[in-house]
């Protein structure tokens, strides 16, 4: 398993109280499941309502700096001290 840094942007940061924490997981998938397990308010932000896990559409996840979009999606391999950042959507003016 890899030790990941995660960090958290806007309300997500807000909900979970932190910017950054350590997880592991072999996936990013994992990473963010067990982020959701911890955090269980996040779930609903992260993923669609559902028996598959598949993130809601507006939520970007960036993997050392690159979209997982443009990878294997939640099934991207992690190596330790990789980099997630979660960003929801963002809005203002």
């Amino acid at each position: 398993m890899a030790n990941v840094k995660v960090k958290l942007f806007a309300n997500l940061r807000e909900i979970a109280q932190t910017s950054s924490l350590s997880l592991t997981g072999d996936s990013v998938k994992d990473v963010l499941l067990s982020l959701t397990e911890q955090y269980p308010a996040l779930k609903e932000l992260v993923f669609e309502a559902g028996d598959d896990v598949k993130l809601c559409g507006y939520i970007n996840v960036f993997l050392n700096g690159n979209n997982i979009k443009h990878m294997e999606g939640l099934d991207t391999i992690l190596n330790d001290n990789d980099e997630l950042g979660i960003f929801p959507p963002v809005s203002g003016g």
